[in-house]
């Protein structure tokens, strides 16, 4: 065991200073970023209100919201007549078509009307005089006969009675709205009704095999045109799902993106150069385009989106503009320090053999700058690619306008659902792209 004494300890202290005496901030500076983090937090949940926002949020709108995405549904109106028949009535666009007879709704022999809302248990039966809502083990009468529908017997949580109106909750599977002369009930479904052919096609409602048939070897629907060319004219123009419509506006964001990018890189290149202290030494240009950059970035790309788009009116064109100011600015500035940060020594090296200055840059610039300018390039675009979307909302046209006004309806989120997804798998494709392409070019292996 070795013992060390004290001029020895003096010594070792004097020689390793920063571990033996720490300073203030080396000593505490963690449990100060703690406390001041901590402190913070309680700040902004007294600046947000967070208990009071998450008190009065409508939590159950995300279940609902999100159940539409995925589902539709159908809703049959039930008209009872003053002689005691039940017409049974359909809205005008149905997914069901214009003539619907579905298998769920079964007339009685004794004129009543039986709707199955789910496999689950759970069904209507409309008659003259009452109305039976059969749901969670149990059935639960409605009486017609007065002025206003009277539950019988206890109303359970899942039902509620309003003045002429009883309204019954059936979850997912649907609801059912009672009134004396009439019953709605909405029955709801998994699944994206009529995605590839709607009601007013000729393959409508066909199973698979049998439209797989037509288009292979049956006989032809329309004499002067083939049946696989008719398939995909019904889908291409589906009216509810608008299919050609939707991929137009797809095509657009991507030529947005595209275009822009492209605009901003060559726009910014040649001004990078003269934005660079160490390739132009003149200061007031440096700074001149360095803060011209800067105004360019500081204003969002929605912002020049909604400026554009009052100048050259909604449309691509202003989405593209909007994209190619924002990536002027931004790829002016990352290419300008790419410059800054270069090494000097090839650059001065082939200055010395009498070079002109367009061969300095072309061998002792650009050779170090070409990786910078390609990545940041590439993330730029697959970055714009999702903006794109953003700026369309406000008119700039593209997939982003067709998603707001879906949305804005409130009632087409499987048709959001789709425009959604279609937007990730974009993103996706182009982020991989990008990346191989931006390896391939570096000369690096993609991992």
């Amino acid at each position: 065991m070795t013992v060390i004494d004290a001029n020895r300890m003096h010594e070792i202290e004097a020689r390793y200073p920063e571990y033996f005496h720490r300073s203030f901030r080396q000593r505490f500076g963690g449990l100060m970023i703690l406390i001041a983090t901590l402190l913070y937090g309680l700040y902004a949940v007294w600046f947000f209100d967070l208990p009071k926002l998450l008190a009065e949020a409508h939590w159950e709108r995300v279940g609902i919201y999100l159940s539409q995405w995925v589902s539709y549904d159908v809703q049959a109106d039930f008209r009872i007549q003053d002689d005691g028949s039940i017409e049974v009535r359909y809205p005008r666009f149905s997914p069901l078509g214009d003539n619907p007879h579905p298998d769920w709704v079964v007339n009685n022999p004794d004129g009543s009307i039986t709707v199955s809302v789910s496999g689950t248990g759970r069904s209507v039966t409309v008659s003259k005089r009452e109305t039976i809502v059969t749901a969670h083990g149990i059935s639960i009468p409605v009486e017609l006969s007065s002025g206003a529908p009277e539950v019988v017997g206890p109303v359970p949580s899942w039902m509620t009675v309003y003045d002429d109106n009883v309204l019954a909750d059936l979850g997912f599977a649907g609801d059912v709205s009672i009134s004396v002369d009439r019953v709605k009930v909405r029955k709801r479904f998994l699944g994206w009704a009529n995605f590839l052919f709607d009601t007013q096609s000729a393959f409508f409602d066909k199973p698979v095999s049998e439209v797989i048939g037509l288009i292979v070897s049956g006989p032809r629907i329309k004499p002067d045109q083939t049946n696989l060319s008719l398939a995909f004219e019904d889908i291409w123009n589906n009216s509810e799902w608008q299919h050609g419509d939707v991929w137009t506006k797809l095509f657009q964001t991507i030529i947005m993106a595209f275009l822009g990018t492209l605009l901003g890189a060559l726009a910014a290149f040649p001004l990078a150069f003269l934005a660079a202290r160490n390739i132009t030494p003149n200061r007031l240009l440096n700074q001149i385009l360095k803060r011209f950059f800067d105004f360019l970035r500081s204003v969002d790309m929605l912002i020049w989106a909604l400026f554009l788009t009052r100048a050259f009116g909604p449309g691509p064109l202003a989405g593209s503009g909007a994209i190619f100011l924002t990536e002027t600015g931004t790829l002016g500035k990352l290419y300008s320090e790419g410059l800054e940060n270069i090494d000097n020594k090839p650059r001065e090296g082939i200055k010395s053999t009498g070079a002109q200055t367009v061969l300095v840059h072309r061998y002792g610039i650009m050779p170090q700058i070409v990786p910078v300018i390609v990545s940041q390039t590439l993330y730029q675009w697959e970055s714009n690619v999702r903006g794109a979307t953003i700026i369309g909302a406000v008119g700039a046209g593209g997939i982003g306008l067709k998603l707001w006004e879906a949305m804005r309806t409130n009632a087409n989120w499987e048709n959001v659902a789709y425009m959604v997804i279609l937007i990730l798998i974009v993103v996706f494709l182009f982020d991989a792209a990008s990346n191989a392409l931006r390896h391939r070019l570096m000369g690096t292996k993609a991992h």
